[in-house]
């Protein structure tokens, strides 16, 4: 059963976030994950408003929680310190 990344990110310092946007994806597809939706056009209808709404798919959540486990994220995660606001939630899909 698939599982699912939801982020919703706020962007502080653009140059900083951009060394995030050149290790994250190359770690989640490392453990399957597919990004369904990043950045966009989006519309907040109850809630804070974010910048950037984020759904990456993986395989199971399993990988979906090794995937954030995984030295590759830590080093991604270190490198957006300050950059960003950001929410993450790991969802079991159906």
């Amino acid at each position: 059963m698939p599982a699912y990344w939801i982020a919703h990110v706020t962007v502080t310092d653009p140059d900083r976030y951009k060394a995030y946007m050149a290790l994250a994806p190359a770690v989640f597809a490392a453990h399957g994950g597919r990004i369904l939706a990043r950045g966009g056009e989006s519309e907040t209808f109850e809630g804070s408003a974010y910048q950037r709404q984020v759904v990456i798919e993986f395989p199971s959540l399993a990988a979906a929680r090794a995937c954030y486990a995984s030295p590759g994220y830590t080093a991604a995660r270190e490198a957006r310190d300050g950059a960003c606001i950001a929410h993450i939630c790991i969802v079991d899909g159906v």
